[in-house]
């Protein structure tokens, strides 16, 4: 692990005790929480990204705000959901968010996970896919996008203003775009497919496998089968690779209270259909935390590590979590601040 950021679901409702009763309250509070981030020397500001939910969706607003008032952090999104996107729209949205950022992205994008609407990307005009889940509809349109991002021709040019046969690409182009796409696995297969691509991986908080094996050590095998792939493909780049985990130090009285009961043990459910293995909650004292994460092995392999955040506890609260990491766990984990520089992936050997 060489850098870590927080990853807010961006949760909003009018329930006791959270601070993020509206959507106004939960965009403005995510902004606070971003620069406050960057001031501690965290290394990135990731959003999740869901739809007819109350939560954080259309993140471009936020994560162009996040990087017009700071100077290191990496603004991006684990994960926007393809199906719901229009692919050339959203090359030229991130062209021109890596350009004002001037590259301090991580864009992951996937399939999507379930959302509460029945097909509800058909609603957006997304039709035509034969999968019940969508992935044909999402894996068509991300290959549209890859191609865009390139700075490949798309469009046939109108032949009264350019020679016949012309084909436009997107414009704005930020060269280098395709190196800060991520893509969200949660098998080894789509794992292999990322790095057959030269795309980061963003490994996802749940596996749909359950052999019996601790999650982390699933994880793992998922990111060696990742790194073989990318060698295998003959791509040079050293890669990105993030994991995401729910890690609370217990330095305090009112960590005590949320979260002194929270440590757990892998979970198996049922997701999509798929028997499926969920990481655990990790919680206690730094020097306990330290020693857990150390035997994390997918945690230790990736070079960032995604903190989930209870964002309806508000800005302050979730910048004590983030410094409380900081500063009594993170640096014995290998941990680099942003002021150190951009995080780089380690090299494929």
């Amino acid at each position: 692990m060489k850098a870590f950021g927080f990853l807010s679901f961006g949760h909003y409702a009018p329930l006791r005790g959270s601070q993020t009763g509206t959507a106004a309250d939960m965009i403005r509070q995510a902004l606070d929480l971003g620069v406050g981030a960057d001031e501690l020397g965290v290394n990135g500001a990731y959003f999740r990204v869901h739809h007819f939910a109350p939560q954080q969706a259309s993140p471009m607003p936020l994560l162009s705000a996040i990087a017009a008032k700071t100077e290191r952090i990496e603004v991006g999104t684990g994960v926007i959901d393809m199906r719901y996107e229009n692919p050339l729209y959203l090359a030229e949205e991130l062209a021109a968010l890596d350009i004002l950022s001037a590259g301090r992205i991580a864009i992951g994008v996937s399939r999507g996970s379930p959302e509460p609407a029945l097909r509800g990307y058909e609603a957006f005009g997304y039709t035509g896919s034969t999968d019940p889940r969508g992935a044909d509809l999402a894996r068509e349109k991300f290959g549209l996008f890859l191609k865009a991002i390139d700075g490949e021709g798309i469009a046939p040019a109108d032949p009264h203003q350019a020679p016949a046969g012309t084909l436009l690409p997107i414009e704005p182009h930020s060269p280098g775009l395709r190196e800060r796409i991520w893509w969200g696995s949660g098998t080894r297969a789509t794992a292999e497919w990322t790095a057959e691509l030269g795309l980061n991986l963003m490994s996802s908080t749940l596996l749909t496998e359950a052999t019996g094996m601790p999650f982390h050590e699933l994880q793992y095998e998922q990111i060696e089968a990742y790194r073989a792939a990318y060698k295998a493909a003959g791509h040079t780049r050293p890669p990105r690779i993030s994991v995401s985990r729910s890690i609370f130090p217990i330095v305090n009285s009112k960590d005590a209270m949320y979260f002194g009961r929270r440590s757990d043990g892998d979970q198996i459910g049922i997701i999509d259909g798929f028997q499926s293995t969920f990481g655990k909650t990790y919680a206690g004292e730094p020097d306990d935390l330290i020693a857990q994460l150390k035997g994390d092995s997918a945690l230790m392999a990736a070079d960032t590590v995604m903190l989930t955040v209870p964002n309806q506890l508000g800005v302050e609260y979730n910048l004590h979590i983030l410094e409380s990491f900081a500063k009594h766990v993170a640096p014995a984990l290998g941990w680099r601040p942003n002021t150190d520089g951009p995080v780089q992936g380690d090299p494929i050997v």
